[in-house]
């Protein structure tokens, strides 16, 4: 048997992930193009962005493994067997690296370094007062794996750290909160709202106008997980009547960002190109061939994606 690997990759991108999953995958025999042999030898693909219909007619298919942690892409591509088990990516590296990115975030904010940056801009000199961690509330929306990487770094860091996810989560250190019935709760006491949720059809455009009005005024959030969790039409006039201070961006519902987009040059705006956690090929190629040698070897397949629920 083989495993097709799928991918919208730049040849640079193909030559890294093919020497990481070769070197992570011995005994494997890896296809970069889908052959006239692939419907009777493929059975595990390895999956990034792959093409439209790049899955189809694949009978012996038993395994489909994405390489990024979003799958919403793949379960909005009808040609997608709905009967093969789906995995997404679930890596260490990337939880950690999704962890410095909001903690740098969110101290910035603490600690006023986006004011300070502006001031310099203007030769000003005017210290802020220091507010301790203690006294600083951070409400985390998404308890999964880097959710819940994320809330325990800024719980360590001393910060208050709030946490909210659909289903019930304990998290030693942080104050967590679940169900519609649970968020606004979650959000009162939060000076920065930092998210993390999967994209699902009840998650889209979530961050609106009504939730937004639920922070404290002169709260920031920043947005670690997709573009369209916001409604950047709510989130602009927010920051622009005061009510939000500050707005840390790294994903967008335009990818990349348009030149003429007023997230650009906004005084309260900070943007950042997609880069606060990028997949590891080297940590990620491992934890695909853990989950094709427990295939193999007929053992439960790790990070399974509920389609019901979207991720």
């Amino acid at each position: 048997m083989s495993v097709l690997v799928a991918a919208d990759f730049r040849p640079a991108q193909w030559s890294e992930w093919l020497a990481a999953l070769s070197r992570a995958l011995p005994t494997e025999e890896l296809l970069r193009e889908r052959g006239p042999d692939a419907p009777r030898s493929v059975d595990v693909a390895i999956v990034a962005n792959p093409p439209p219909g790049a899955l189809a007619g694949l009978p012996r298919l038993r395994l489909v493994q994405s390489l990024w942690a979003g799958v919403e892409g793949l379960l909005a591509d009808a040609s997608v067997p709905a009967d093969v088990p789906l995995a997404r990516m679930v890596d260490p590296a990337m939880n950690e690296a999704m962890a410095e990115t909001a903690l740098w975030a969110v101290l910035s904010l603490h600690r006023d370094g986006f004011d300070y940056a502006k001031q310099q801009h203007e030769a000003r000199w005017a210290p802020h007062r220091q507010r301790e961690a203690g006294d600083f509330g951070v409400i985390v929306l998404g308890l999964g794996q880097m959710g819940r990487t994320v809330a325990l770094r800024l719980a360590a860091n001393g910060y208050r750290v709030s946490g909210w996810s659909s289903r019930p989560v304990a998290l030693p250190g942080v104050r967590t909160h679940c169900g519609d019935a649970g968020l606004p709760a979650a959000l009162a006491g939060a000076q920065v709202l930092v998210n993390l949720l999967p994209l699902t059809p009840t998650t889209q455009g979530l961050i609106d106008a009504r939730l937004l009005a639920r922070l404290p005024r002169g709260s920031s959030i920043v947005n670690l997980a997709r573009g369209a969790h916001v409604v950047e039409a709510d989130l602009l006039a927010a920051l622009e009547c005061g009510h939000l201070r500050h707005a840390v961006l790294d994903v967008f519902a335009t990818e990349p960002l348009p030149p003429s987009h007023p997230f650009w040059a906004h005084p309260d705006v900070t943007v950042l190109p997609h880069v606060a956690a990028q997949t590891s090929a080297a940590s990620a190629s491992a934890v695909v061939a853990a989950n094709i040698a427990a295939l193999r070897a007929g053992r439960p397949l790790q990070h399974l994606v509920d389609r019901a629920r979207g991720y």
